[in-house]
């Protein structure tokens, strides 16, 4: 890997130089295999007329196949992955979906966009789904469904997550937005539940700029997945398809929603998704060594991961330790940090800003009805997020580490009068 930028080891003039928002590029193949689509014209994912398998039924093959699930339907983002998987799984107007109480907008909003409800369940200190408030917020709610993301590539004890779940009669869907590849105790994410839902957003584990791939068992729910992503009743061109005739129980109630993936970008991601262990494995490298060298920060708390948790972290996060920091100087610990040219996201700021919504930006949720999350409000006040890319050298790890040690230097150092 080619590092764009490293930095001093000088503490005080701690800097770092490199563009944490730069992806790695599309490999050959990939560009070959778009400039021979572009060239050719197709880039529908449906022809009335082809000749040869199109890209993205091929992609939804060899995903189901890597993944270990009978079917799989590409979609053109992971949110709408979502979404599909909510309405295929049967979701309807006012139907409480259980979700974690930390998730990116897009979850939330696919239950909005299913006209559904979501009902929040609190984490734990890993980040995580709170088992025993899922049992609670699972009896209070009378819910049937769980949206369970894996919110920053954090896995929770998805087995134990399951047995809940299926004592109350609860279909699970896998958010994996986060973890293509990642498993617990050798078991892919998006093989628990009914259904896994996968996304290949510029900053995920495969890139077409937007993508999504969703995953199950179920003949009904993957016909029914594939009508709604808008498949013109060409289904059969699909291959990661249930029989055809599983299609003709469906095929007058599914509306066509256009929300497949285009031809363009599963050429793109079928040269990537054979790198896919590769980089996960770098990847879980440069996680080791930049948490190795935050560890030595006392206000710098990362989360437990357990040995069963094989993850694959595109990205880092970490909590300012209670009492260590007020407000006011994480705010200037974020300021100093990008000064030196390390960008956080703080989830804690009043006002969402990126990717750092939290439930209480999501004013569409009845927050009566929606569940309260008192440890989510607790850890995400002090949570702040740190973007992987698979560029990063161990020296650009190393900067990084000290350019956060010098800015918390600094926030410290603040009096309270000097904030304000």
């Amino acid at each position: 890997m080619t590092a764009p930028g490293t930095g001093s080891a000088d503490l005080s003039n701690a800097s770092f130089a490199g563009d944490l928002s730069a992806p790695d590029p599309i490999p050959e193949a990939g560009i070959e295999a778009a400039v021979n689509l572009l060239k050719d014209g197709r880039l529908f994912r449906y022809g009335e007329d082809r000749h040869g398998i199109p890209e993205a039924a091929l992609l939804e093959q060899e995903f189901a196949d890597y993944i270990g699930r009978h079917y799989c339907v590409a979609t053109n983002s992971g949110g709408c992955a979502l979404f599909v998987a909510l309405k295929a799984a049967g979701v309807g107007p006012g139907d409480k979906v259980l979700v974690n109480a930390f998730t990116l907008a897009p979850v939330p909003g696919a239950i909005r966009h299913a006209n559904a409800q979501a009902v929040l369940v609190d984490i734990n200190d890993r980040l995580v789904i709170d088992t025993d408030d899922l049992e609670r917020k699972a009896k209070s709610s009378g819910a049937r469904y769980l949206m369970l993301s894996y919110m920053r590539g954090h896995v929770p004890d998805v087995p134990a997550v399951i047995e809940v779940c299926d004592r109350h009669g609860i279909t699970v869907i896998e958010d994996c937005a986060h973890t293509m590849g990642a498993t617990w105790a050798g078991r892919q994410t998006g093989t628990f539940g009914k259904i896994g839902c996968f996304s290949a957003q510029t900053f995920k584990q495969i890139n077409s700029g937007e993508g999504g791939l969703l995953v199950t068992d179920d003949e009904d729910i993957a016909a029914r997945a594939i009508l709604l992503s808008g498949s013109y009743m060409l289904y059969e061109q699909h291959r990661a398809r249930p029989p055809m005739e599983v299609f003709e129980r469906h095929r007058y109630e599914m509306p066509n929603c256009s929300m497949r993936m285009s031809g363009l970008a599963a050429a793109i991601l079928r040269s990537q998704l054979p790198l896919l262990n590769e980089r996960n494995e770098r990847w879980r490298h440069i996680y080791d060594v930049l948490a190795d060298d935050l560890r030595g920060i006392p206000e710098i708390a990362l989360p437990h991961r357990p040995a069963e948790e094989n993850f694959a972290p595109t990205s880092l996060q970490f909590v300012i330790a209670e009492d260590s920091l007020n407000d006011d100087q994480i705010v200037i610990f974020v300021q100093e940090a990008a000064a030196r040219g390390v960008h956080l996201k703080w989830f804690g700021a009043p006002d969402p800003i990126g990717f750092t919504s939290r439930h209480d930006h999501w004013r569409y949720i009845d927050e009566a009805d929606g569940g309260d999350a008192p440890n989510a409000d607790r850890i995400l006040h002090g949570l702040c997020d740190l973007r992987l890319p698979l560029w990063l050298s161990d020296e650009d790890c190393h900067a990084i580490a000290a350019v956060l040690k010098a800015s918390i230097s600094k926030a410290r150092n603040t009096s309270v009068k000097q904030c304000a």
